[in-house]
């Protein structure tokens, strides 16, 4: 079990050159210390994933087309997050929490370095 996961929480991605505040909209209505909760589907990129600042991925055809230089950042997540609490239903999808994982396109990891609340286990 960790921490339940929901909005504000902050993630790092592998290729990242900085950290990031994971966004859940409103309309979870599952509240965890008065936040949104987060559920697989919450991967959406420039909705709940913003920004790293500068990605260094060898893999991002945009920093192929720098020559190895770091670009913007702009995450390309499709999968859900993994692993999940299939126990936790979020908006009837299995609920995160601060020990679950989710892959960028360009190779990147994007973890959670803390869940955004302290007190709600999943």
């Amino acid at each position: 079990m960790g921490f339940s996961l929901c909005t504000g929480g902050m993630m790092m991605c592998s290729f990242g050159v900085a950290p990031s505040n994971l966004n859940i909209l409103p309309d979870k209505m599952i509240m965890c210390t008065e936040k949104p909760m987060a559920n697989i589907m919450d991967n959406k990129p420039m909705v709940n994933i913003p920004p790293f600042g500068m990605c260094t991925s060898p893999a991002n055809p945009a920093v192929i087309a720098a020559l190895g230089s770091p670009v913007p950042c702009i995450p390309n997540t499709v999968a859900p997050w993994t692993p999940a609490n299939p126990m936790v239903l979020v908006k009837n999808m299995p609920s995160v929490n601060d020990s679950s994982k989710l892959m960028c396109m360009w190779a990147g990891v994007i973890s959670i370095s803390f869940a955004g609340q302290v007190k709600v286990m999943v």
